[in-house]
């Protein structure tokens, strides 16, 4: 029988997990991997960086994040290389949904908005052209979290344990919000973040790797064609929106983080109803319809094809009422803390959600805030009947009981109840 060449390795060689890490990483990687013999055989000492030692557990207090300069780098770099954006201030008609949405990046605490509508309606370009009019906000730098440096509620783990401890040299710098997508074959580990496998096999840390629901805290996040998505994922949705914190238990991880975000959807309801308790999270619902005038029409076909042509130029010319829109909005979150909103109105508010038998509180608290940002909007300091009646069927209509044999569009119910009350 013929001898084994000396090359080849016995399949009886002892296997170590040391060597099969090694022989994941790429031949160039260099550094060393700190896995040890008390790592190979289960017991971790508790004096390894990056990890608290608990009895039976392992708690993590590692976050995978990129450095300052890096993430400076990644902005610059993600700024000069994206596709070019249709201005929101050239969106033709549509206005119950321009509206929602300009609401919503007024107040963030509305909730955010549930768009219907036919194919073909600018759903999905509407949401993207409000990248241009988001507004800056303070952010700790390099902080995966897009951590409030005055608000310990939005504040990432890391950078809450060291506003703790006392330190007050925490680097800041402005950004603007930030709009992440959503994608319908997202994984849940995508979305809601997993442990980070090249730190844990080129150190031996066990580091967190953040997800979606990470980047979008303090953001947008849009999910098109809501009404397609994966139960699973709209169970997460469902309780990051409920919570305002996203809690990861996998894989030896244990980590929370904040993840307030407005949450925009957009859909077709031909391809499927929305369920009634992720519906119940969207602040607002806007409905969208075909434009029916032939000349709008006209028009938006006309402006689309000025567009595709030259998108440079076509967003040059509309770069003084994009500037203008975006003062506009700057100015109404900054007087939104002075804007009134009588008693006697309130009383009317919760009797319309009262009558129409809206479930919960949510419709109360929404239609407030809405006509408040409304208001500011308009650069008032009060709140009038006018814009109560503005807003309360997009704060209602998604709210109400469904009943299979009604014909009637429950925006037209809740706008007959309110003139009803307040007449």
């Amino acid at each position: 029988m013929p001898l084994l060449p000396t090359t080849m390795a016995s399949p009886f060689s002892t296997f170590s997990p040391t060597s099969a890490a090694r022989a994941l990483l790429p031949a160039s990687t260099s550094r060393p991997l700190a896995l040890t013999a008390a790592a190979s055989s289960g017991r971790i000492p508790p004096s390894r960086k990056g990890l608290g030692f608990r009895r039976g557990r392992f708690t993590i207090c590692n976050v995978a994040a990129p450095t300052a300069a890096e993430q400076e780098a990644k902005a610059s770099g993600a700024k000069e290389s994206q596709r070019p954006v249709y201005p929101f201030a050239a969106i033709v008609g549509q206005d119950e949904m321009k509206l929602c949405l300009l609401l919503n990046v007024i107040d963030p605490k509305i909730g955010g908005v549930m768009i219907m509508g036919d194919r073909g309606t600018g759903k999905s370009t509407t949401v993207r052209s409000l990248v241009d009019l988001l507004p800056d906000i303070r952010v700790v730098i390099g902080d995966p979290f897009n951590s409030d440096p005055d608000d310990p509620e939005v504040m990432g783990p890391e950078v809450r344990e060291r506003v703790l401890q006392g330190d007050t040299s925490l680097p800041v710098t402005t950004a603007k919000i930030t709009m992440v997508d959503l994608p319908l074959g997202a994984t849940e580990d995508r979305v809601c973040g997993t442990i980070d496998i090249e730190k844990a096999l080129t150190e031996g840390v066990k580091a967190f790797e953040p997800g979606l629901l990470a980047k979008a805290n303090r953001g947008i996040l849009y999910v098109d064609e809501v009404n397609l998505l994966d139960d699973h994922l709209v169970d997460v949705l469902l309780d990051s929106a409920a919570s305002g914190w996203n809690t990861v238990e996998r894989e030896g991880i244990s980590i929370s983080h904040p993840a307030r975000f407005i949450l925009i959807g957009s859909g077709n309801p031909e391809e499927g109803e929305l369920r009634p308790q992720l519906l119940d999270r969207f602040g607002m619902h806007a409905q969208v319809g075909t434009v029916r005038d032939a000349e709008l029409r006209v028009k938006i076909v006309e402006e689309r094809a000025r567009f595709d042509r030259d998108p440079k130029a076509f967003r040059d010319s509309y770069k003084e009422e994009q500037e203008k829109l975006q003062d506009q909005i700057s100015s109404a979150r900054s007087n939104l803390g002075a804007v009134q909103i009588d008693h006697d109105l309130r009383v009317k508010i919760s009797k319309v959600c009262s009558e129409l038998n809206v479930d919960g509180l949510r419709g109360d608290i929404v239609t407030n805030r809405a006509a408040k940002a409304l208001a500011s909007l308009k650069g008032r300091d009060k709140v009038t009947v006018e814009d109560i009646a503005t807003v309360i069927p997009n704060c209602l209509r998604h709210r109400l009981r469904k009943d299979p044999l009604e014909s009637i569009d429950s925006g037209l119910l809740v706008i007959e109840k309110f003139y009803e009350v307040f007449s």
